[in-house]
């Protein structure tokens, strides 16, 4: 099946450009290539290019991992164990709240016709 392209929203788009800008300035502070940045998390050269020009239609994981592997904060956390405390507490979190969300039933007025 084909990709539906969708438009990200102009703060999805500020946000996949900068995670783009910032990969790109830590993978040229580590003097890599974007072949070799693209070798390490098993892509292909363009694709990092792509996550460097913030392309809002590279994967997730792809523009993640190269993240990770060039040393780029995720989430505020400066190094994995804080993003796995992160990860921990996301869980507990979502764990106190309902499984599922149902929309309120319309609530019946009294007729006082009766």
């Amino acid at each position: 099946m084909a990709r539906i392209r969708v438009s990200p929203r102009r703060g999805a788009a500020d946000a996949v450009a900068v995670l783009g800008q910032q990969i790109k300035a830590a993978r040229v502070a580590r003097r890599w290539t974007a072949s070799e940045l693209a070798e390490r998390i098993g892509v292909d050269r363009r694709t990092v290019a792509a996550i460097e020009a913030g392309d809002p239609a590279v994967s997730i994981g792809n523009a993640f991992n190269a993240a990770d592997i060039v040393g780029v904060p995720l989430f505020g956390a400066e190094d994995r164990a804080e993003l796995a405390r992160l990860r921990r507490e996301g869980r507990d979190r979502l764990a106190l709240l309902p499984t599922r969300v149902d929309k309120p039933r319309k609530k019946v007025e009294p007729d006082d016709d009766f």
